[in-house]
Parts: C-alpha cells; sequence; structure tokens
C-alpha cells in the first residue's frame, strides 16, 4: 500500500514540472510512460545549470573548447574498452537527430531499413517519414517474455534493395541487451551484404547486474568501418530536456558520407546541453550507481507484481527502466492502454505505437519513487480486479 502522505507530496512535487510526462494526461492520472525519470537529475548537474545561470552565460556556446567530445571518448574506453576517433565524433542535439541523419545521407527514397520490431515509436516513423521502406525483422519472443534475436529470419528480410540496420541495444522496449554472439550475427550479415549499421546505445548506461552491454563498434574493424553509434548522457541522467547528444562514425568514409548534410542544417548542443553533458558524464558516476540500485529494485517489484497476476506475461528487463507487459490473453475492452487509462488512471505506453508487434502490450515506466510506482501497481490491480 503506498504512503498516502509520501504520495502526495511525491505527486504535488511532479505536477510541478514542465515536462510532457506529468501534463499530457491531467491532474488524476498517474504518468508512467514516456521515457524519462521522476528523479531529481545528479546534484553536479544541477550545479552546472545554476553556474551558467549565475555567470550570465547564455551567449553561443563554444563547441570546439567543449570536453564533450574528449568525454565521450574516454568514457567509451573506460566503461566498454573502445576507444573511438575523436576526429569522428559529431555532437548532435538528440539521438533521433542522428539517426534521421543517417537516413538521409547513408540510404536513399524506396531503400530498406532493418528493424527489429517491437520498436520505439520513433524509428518506424523515421523510415516512414523519409521514403524508405520498413523491413520488418521481429524479435522472436518465448512464453516467459523474453525476446531474442531471430538471425534466420533476419537473413530472409534483407534483399537487394536493403541499405541500413538500424539497431537499438540495450533495446527499447523490451529492455533486451543483445550479446556477443547476437552483435555478432548482426555484423556478419551487413558485412556480407554490405550494409551500414545505425546503433542507438543511450540505455547502455543503464543496464542491471548480470548483463553487459558491448558497442556495436567493437565488433572488429570492418562491422566498425561500417557503424554510426549514437549515444547521449540525456537517458543515463535524466537530462531529456537539455538537448545534447554525440554520433560516432567507424571510420572516415563513413564520416565523410554523413557530412554531405550542412551541419547548420544539423544544429548542435546549446550552452545548457554542454555544460549538463560536462557535468553528468564527467562527475555523476556515483549518482548514477546509486540510481541504478533504485531502478533494479523497482524492476524486481514490477517482475513480482507481473509473476503473482495472471494473464501479465513479463521477462524482467536486462537494462532501461522500461518493463514491456505483454497482457493480450486479459483482453482488455479497447486494448490495454486505453482501458488503465479509464479504469485505473494510469497513463502507460501503448504497445500498438511500437509496430503492430507491440498490440496487447504496454510499456511501464518504473523510474519514479516508491509511492509513486505503488500507486501505479495498486491503480492497475484494482482495475483489473474489476473486470
Amino acid at each position: 500500500m503506498p504512503d498516502d502522505a509520501a504520495l502526495a507530496a511525491e505527486l504535488a512535487r511532479l505536477r510541478r514540472r514542465r515536462g510532457v510526462k506529468w501534463r499530457r494526461y491531467g491532474p488524476d492520472v498517474l504518468a508512467a510512460w514516456v521515457a524519462d525519470m521522476d528523479l531529481e537529475p545528479p546534484p553536479a548537474v544541477v550545479a552546472a545549470l545554476g553556474e551558467v545561470l549565475a555567470a550570465g552565460d547564455l551567449g553561443y556556446p563554444d563547441l570546439h573548447a567543449s570536453p564533450l567530445v574528449g568525454l565521450v571518448v574516454e568514457r567509451m574506453a573506460a566503461r566498454h574498452g573502445w576507444r573511438p576517433d575523436p576526429d569522428l565524433v559529431l555532437p548532435l542535439t538528440d539521438v533521433m537527430q542522428g539517426v534521421l541523419l543517417a537516413i538521409e545521407t547513408l540510404t536513399g527514397p524506396g531503400d530498406g531499413v532493418v528493424v527489429q520490431t517491437p520498436i520505439y515509436p520513433p524509428f518506424h516513423r523515421a523510415v516512414a517519414a523519409t521514403g524508405r521502406r520498413l523491413d520488418d525483422h521481429p524479435l522472436r519472443v518465448d512464453p516467459t517474455g523474453r525476446a531474442e534475436l531471430d538471425v534466420d529470419r533476419l537473413a530472409a528480410v534483407v534483399d537487394p534493395r536493403t541499405r541500413m540496420l538500424l539497431v537499438c541495444n540495450p533495446h527499447n522496449p523490451t529492455g533486451r541487451v543483445l550479446t556477443r554472439d547476437e552483435l555478432g550475427a548482426l555484423g556478419r550479415i551487413a558485412v556480407e551484404r554490405d550494409l551500414v549499421v545505425v546503433s542507438d546505445e543511450i540505455h547502455a548506461d543503464l543496464v542491471h547486474p548480470g548483463h553487459r552491454h558491448v558497442p556495436m563498434a567493437t565488433l572488429g574493424p570492418e562491422v566498425a568501418a561500417r557503424t554510426f553509434t549514437l549515444t547521449s548522457p540525456t537517458k543515463a541522467f535524466n537530462l531529456a530536456g537539455t538537448r545534447v547528444a554525440v554520433g560516432i562514425a567507424g571510420s572516415r568514409e563513413l564520416a565523410d558520407r554523413l557530412a554531405a548534410i550542412p551541419r547548420h542544417l544539423l544544429g548542435a548542443p546549446g550552452t545548457f546541453g554542454l555544460a549538463a553533458a560536462e557535468a553528468a558524464w564527467g562527475r555523476s558516476d556515483a549518482w548514477l550507481a546509486a540510481t541504478m540500485g533504485l531502478l533494479t529494485r523497482h524492476r524486481d517489484v514490477v517482475a513480482a507484481w507481473a509473476r503473482g497476476r495472471a494473464g501479465v506475461v513479463h521477462a524482467p528487463p536486462e537494462a532501461t527502466y522500461l518493463a514491456w507487459l505483454d497482457l493480450r490473453a486479459l483482453e482488455l475492452p479497447g486494448g490495454p492502454f486505453a482501458f488503465l487509462l479509464e479504469h485505473a488512471g494510469v497513463a502507460l505506453s501503448d504497445g500498438a505505437e511500437f509496430t503492430a508487434h507491440g498490440a496487447g502490450h504496454v510499456r511501464l515506466n518504473f523510474a519514479t519513487s516508491g509511492p509513486v510506482l505503488d500507486a501505479v501497481l495498486e491503480r492497475i490491480d484494482g482495475a483489473l480486479d474489476r473486470i
């Protein structure tokens, strides 16, 4: 049972925020949908942004003087044994900007882009918006809800018009951390079929104990040369509104192809994004470690709840703070998203937006306080108990 006083205080704090998460669905709805955290950001980030304001430092940022590129290179080396070439690091405002850049410069209209589905909705929307063909590569899901890469099916999906593998690892929404063997299978097909790989690794810092993130670009020189890696501190350090990310080309040839779009058309991180990234990647790993402890505990709370709920299929995520719940067996009227919004007053992410393979699912964001998570699960229980 949630503590009513603690819950009321927490909700009052969250509803004062300007972000979309707690404003979209109204004051009586508990928000557990879009992928940002309800937690306070790292103190070092708060202090850094305060220093920017105190100094009136709101002029044009100096990207050349920023430590952003050096920080991402050192972070990759320290955490993953991968030292990218700093000359091939491209500052961006967000990861999806990098995805769209890659699609526009590395493929042509009508070309095929392979996507592992169900998938983060902006991925398949980006393919459609650019006039490319979605080469649907569904993950194979076992009866427990655990998703795996279907290598045999991938080989059949790729045809002579396919130009790109668009990879999300750790995977959103399933929370899978693809193994070196799974990534190796992707890499082999990319080399054999001459495909470019775009690897969104924004959740790499959110891996739970017992699992390890493997950057796609560490699978050997042939794979690295055709891989464009995208990452950002915004997901792990709760900084989505600061607008900062980087793309890392695995070769000069790939970087030159990406440069076909003029740099000013892309834009770049602003002063707040650069300051936030420096404080997050440079001075906030203790905060991240403590936060991961909380997120793993909340992951386990959701998993225990799902095990006790007939008709709910759920494999605990290996990374991220997102629980992918299969509610198809419950046959909820109007689908689970609409049903829970109306009858539980809980806003989750609608699985149908993650392509047709997500129909009958919802995605629950557990990066919140204990009282809010308890209230979300209690409301869902109440709604399901009444059917």
